[in-house]
Order: structure tokens, then C-alpha cells, then sequence
């Protein structure tokens, strides 16, 4: 088993805690901006190729500016997102409007905004005509339910057992529609797979989407504008995982293009994803600081930091790699439950976790929190959310949001009436 590396030592963090107590997320900006520009030139061979970074893995503007930056577009899924992407000032078709159980205002919003509306049902159609009108563009999320055989992914589970997207016989109806109220540009999008390693997999829903875009021009005569194969694409959490090796899996998708669009005269067809996690998940790290240990019928190690700042352990069962700063060469001799003060019993970070000896102030490290940590936050048994610091490339840490206060968490309430 390897360890995973960090980006900071002890003695840098425990500077930057003087400054920003514990706990905290912190983002190498460095290594993101390496991982996309190594993204980017592992699908150079794509025509307009672009990633639109899924903000709901990270809603921080300044990571929104890196990603613009990097040419990236970003894929939003509500209001609140469709206007922090244009206060950063993403516009027009860099935006991908993806959403289900929609409102009105955010088909309206997203119009105004010029983004790719991403359907998610064939009802959707009369709701955005009647609320915002029918778009230049338009794409359908597909949902291939029984008929994807291989590459089902376990975290999103069967396809007919989810809630999104429509039906083989739904997407071309919808494509007809849109036809006959004068819709010309098209795209088709789908989600199959979540944190998935496996390059076959990831592979086999770029196949499944080109099959689709040479049957819709066959049977419609409508030449889809670009295919979107989702986000999806997994992280190594654990030490002894692999990152998913994108040259591998740029060819195989390559390979598919050329037998199925190339050889239709469909070679105009742009591919684009929507990774968020990929992007930016290994490299940020929540920091935190051990307040309490406990010996009961297990060894308990307690954080400053909660399931507040970090929910994916607690709610599925997630593995995040910890490191215990300064006794990285130390023996993994002791098994610990490293858990937080939420009143809840899943509040855990690791269960039976193999650490070195653990002692109150030991500042403890959890790696891949870059993408759905901070973003997953929330305020139960009135806790309070953290920080959001930027490790810059000249060395420099930046404050790229302030930890909520007390004040923070009563803002919404009136007290005069009661």
C-alpha cells in the first residue's frame, strides 16, 4: 500500500493555523491546474473539446476562475449556480444547464444566460416554452435503463432504477419535436457512472452515445452537435487505487469515433464531459486538529471537524486517506474510530482506521476533499462551516472563503416576534 503525498509539510500548516484556526478545506492550486491541462491534452485529438466543470463538486469562485482559466466551461444544476458561474463570468454556451424537478425560473435564468438547456424529461419541453421559449440549441439526458448490458456502475446503480434522463423511445420523440418547432442544433448527454475507474466502463458511454448519434441521423436526419458523456470519472481514494489513465482512455474512445461517427460522415460531432470530481477531488485536503481521545469498548479519536465539513464517510460509507502531519514515517500500529461531535452515531471519518499513535493537537489531515466536501456542508446540531483556504502556485495561501459564524447561522431568523 502507498502513501498518498501532500502538497505542505507540518511546519507550513501549523503557520497557516495561526492565521486560520482549524478546520478548514485548502486547495493545491497547483496540482489542479497540472490535472487539467493533462485532461485537456489527453482529448487534444477531440474537435472543440470541452470539459464543463460540474460546480456542484466545488462552488467556490475562485476555483470557478481556475477552471475558466484552464478553458474550461461549467455544468450547472440550479439558479445559484447559474449565477455564480456568470458573476465569475462564464456566459452563453460555456454554461450547460443540467437539471431535473426544474422550476421555471431557473429555465428563464439559464435562457438569459444564453447557456445549453440539458433536458431531463420530455415533459420538461413544454415548461421551458411556456416559461423562457424554445432555445437555439437544445440536449436530452439520456437514461439507456435495461439496455446498457455492461460498465453498470454501483454507486448510481441500475439505469432504469434512476430518476433521470428519458428513454430510448423518448429521446427521439423529443428530438422530433424540437424539430418541428424549428429547433437545428442538438446535443445528447447521459450519466451512468459515478467514481468510476474502470477505463472500459468509462469507454463503453462514449459507444453507447455514438450508436445513438448515428441512429438520430439515420432516422431523423438531425446531426447532433456534440455528445456529452458525463462526468463520472472516479479518483483513487484509497492508496492502493489507480488514477484512471486518461491516454488509455482517450484512445479507446478515439477508436469508437472513428468506427462509428467517422465512417458515418458524422465527424463534425464534438465530445464533452462534465467532471467535476476528476478535476479537482484529489486536491484539496480538510484540515483539522484532535481535540479529544476516548477509550471505551473501541479507541476513539475525536476532531474539531464534523461530518458538516466532510459528509461523504457518513453517508455512504466513503474512504478518505488520513494523514497524522509529522508521523508520516511513523508505524500504522494503532486502530482508531475518528469521529466528530455531530449527535450522530455516523458521524465518522474512519472506522477501525490503522494510525500511528494518535495525541490531543496532533493536526490530522484527510486527503480528496476537492469535490463534494465543502460543497456537501450543512447546518445540523448547529454546526457551523468551515473555511475554504488556496494553496497558490507562488507558495502564498489566500482565504478564498471566511468560516461562518454564529451570526452567520442566525441571519435568517427573527427574533423581534417572538
Amino acid at each position: 500500500m502507498t502513501d498518498k503525498k501532500l502538497p505542505f509539510t507540518k511546519s507550513f500548516i501549523e503557520k497557516v493555523i495561526k492565521k486560520y484556526p482549524t478546520p478548514f478545506h485548502i486547495y493545491d492550486e497547483k496540482g489542479l491546474r497540472e490535472n487539467a491541462r493533462k485532461f485537456y491534452e489527453a482529448f487534444n485529438w477531440v474537435p472543440g473539446f470541452k470539459n464543463y466543470f460540474a460546480v456542484k463538486a466545488n462552488p467556490n469562485p475562485y476555483i470557478l476562475k481556475i477552471a475558466k482559466e484552464e478553458e474550461m466551461g461549467v455544468d450547472c444544476s440550479s439558479l445559484p449556480e447559474l449565477i455564480l458561474a456568470e458573476k465569475v463570468g462564464f456566459e452563453g454556451e460555456d454554461i450547460m444547464f443540467t437539471s431535473n424537478d426544474t422550476p421555471a425560473k431557473e429555465f428563464q435564468k439559464a435562457k438569459e444566460l444564453g447557456a445549453i438547456i440539458n433536458l431531463d424529461d420530455i415533459s420538461h419541453i413544454e415548461m421551458l416554452e411556456q416559461s423562457a421559449g424554445i432555445p437555439e440549441i437544445i440536449c436530452f439526458r439520456y437514461n439507456p435503463g435495461p439496455l446498457r448490458k455492461t460498465g453498470v456502475n454501483a454507486i448510481i446503480g441500475k439505469p432504469e432504477e434512476a430518476k433521470y434522463g428519458l428513454t430510448k423511445k423518448q429521446l427521439f420523440e423529443a428530438y422530433q419535436i424540437m424539430k418541428s418547432k424549428g429547433v437545428k442544433r442538438f446535443g445528447l448527454h447521459t450519466m451512468v457512472v459515478s467514481n468510476e475507474l474502470d477505463v472500459d466502463a468509462l469507454a463503453e458511454t462514449a459507444n453507447m452515445l455514438f450508436d445513438i448519434a448515428v441512429e438520430v441521423y439515420q432516422k431523423l436526419g438531425i446531426k447532433l452537435e456534440f455528445v456529452n458523456l458525463g462526468g463520472g470519472v472516479g479518483i483513487p481514494y484509497k492508496p492502493d487505487q489507480k488514477a484512471v489513465d486518461l491516454e488509455k482512455l482517450s484512445k479507446k474512445i478515439k477508436a469508437f469515433y472513428q468506427e462509428k461517427i467517422v465512417k458515418n460522415g458524422l465527424d463534425s460531432l464534438r465530445v464533452v464531459t462534465e467532471c467535476g470530481r476528476m478535476v479537482t477531488g484529489p486536491y484539496g485536503y480538510l484540515v483539522t486538529t484532535v481535540i479529544h481521545e476516548k477509550h471505551t469498548y473501541k479507541d476513539y479519536i475525536g476532531l474539531d471537524a464534523c461530518m458538516a465539513n466532510l459528509m461523504r464517510p457518513a453517508l455512504y460509507g466513503a474512504y478518505h486517506y488520513e494523514t497524522i502531519l509529522g508521523k508520516e514515517n511513523a508505524k500504522n500500529d494503532h486502530i482508531y474510530d475518528v469521529t466528530g461531535s455531530l449527535c450522530e452515531n455516523n458521524d465518522k471519518f474512519a472506522i477501525d482506521r490503522k494510525l500511528p499513535k494518535v495525541e490531543i493537537g496532533d493536526i490530522l489531515v484527510i486527503h480528496d476533499t476537492g469535490a463534494h466536501g465543502y460543497a456537501m456542508g450543512f447546518n445540523y446540531n448547529g454546526k457551523l462551516r468551515s473555511a475554504e483556504l488556496l494553496l497558490k502556485e507562488n507558495g502564498k495561501v489566500e482565504m478564498i472563503r471566511r468560516a461562518e459564524t454564529i451570526e452567520d447561522y442566525f441571519a435568517t431568523l427573527d427574533f423581534s416576534k417572538i
